[in-house]
């Protein structure tokens, strides 16, 4: 990257995530054994392509004074739960790389590949696996130089999920959490702060919006139907991980959204409120759960951990 010259970055993450047309920007500090503090969060119209709105951005609100963060489009990497290869740590990239050659649609010579363990009880261990071409995390860079900001990491949706996600967990309890986003419905569960569980609901927020009631009841039934195989499926799975209520996240009518999966459920079920794990006293209009669920992503994105 480009020398700071003594330019002093700002604390925690900046998270620059697209979403739609429009771009998404989350500040938030998180140190161990404090609540996170959002400090910033605010959403811009992508009106003359990315870069240019990346460019703008940067000027306007100072972002090469952060460490920036951004996440891959769900069409652009492939996130596969697999065995865990029986080879040392430093090994397990090129293994999985190995394997993974015949169950992704791109090269995966030269692809970005990362790992995730899913921590087991007395089990084979299994680890998430996510794979993204090399031109497209090369693109993500690239659109980062132009504009002259530190891009310092790209992540997945799945994992800014599991970062807010974590903040609602019991102790010693599993916790699920569906965010209704425009384009469909990405349930994560977790349990100690781990992802375990990941999958994508052709039901969204959008289609949610622009459907007539008994159509739109209709819908929440089916998404109520296919949350409740899934839970029963993870139980069988990771008995040992015991869930205790499902956080929804909606980007329209969320109450209605809880109310309605609440009658079809049978474990509790609970509207966001981030103000229940995180300080945002200087944004009021995060006190909104919709406003929450349309920033999600963004602040997600920014909760990742100092390192």
């Amino acid at each position: 990257m480009w020398p700071k010259f003594g330019v002093k970055l700002a604390e925690g993450w900046m998270a620059v995530v697209r979403s739609g047309d429009r771009i998404d920007l989350a500040h938030v500090i998180s140190e161990v054994g404090k609540r996170p503090e959002i400090r910033a969060f605010d959403s811009f119209r992508v009106e003359r392509g990315v870069d240019d709105a990346l460019s703008r951005l940067g000027q306007s609100r100072s972002l090469k004074r952060y460490r920036c963060t951004t996440l891959l489009d769900e069409n652009d990497y492939r996130l596969l739960q697999l065995e865990a290869p029986a080879v040392p740590e430093g090994e397990r990239v090129q293994a999985l790389r190995w394997r993974m050659k015949d169950m992704v649609d791109f090269p995966v010579d030269g692809a970005a590949i990362a790992v995730a363990s899913i921590p087991t009880e007395g089990r084979q261990e299994n680890v998430f696996a996510v794979a993204a071409p090399a031109t497209v995390v090369g693109q993500q860079m690239a659109m980062f130089g132009d504009a002259k900001l530190q891009l310092d990491a790209i992540d997945i949706p799945e994992m800014a999920v599991r970062n807010v996600a974590a903040l609602f967990e019991e102790p010693n309890r599993g916790l699920a959490f569906l965010a209704l986003s425009g384009n469909d419905s990405l349930l994560v569960i977790t349990f100690r702060g781990e992802l375990y569980l990941s999958r994508r609901i052709e039901v969204s927020a959008e289609a949610l919006a622009q459907a007539d009631e008994e159509r739109r009841r209709q819908m929440l039934e089916r998404l109520a139907l296919e949350l409740q195989r899934t839970l029963d499926n993870f139980d069988r799975q990771y008995g040992f991980i015991s869930v205790s209520r499902l956080i929804v996240a909606a980007e329209h009518d969320c109450a209605g959204t809880v109310a309605t999966l609440a009658e079809n459920l049978y474990l509790p079920v609970a509207a966001v409120d981030m103000a229940q794990v995180a300080n945002f006293e200087s944004i009021p209009e995060l006190r909104s759960p919709e406003r929450q669920a349309q920033g999600l992503l963004a602040i997600g994105a920014a909760l990742r951990s100092a390192a």
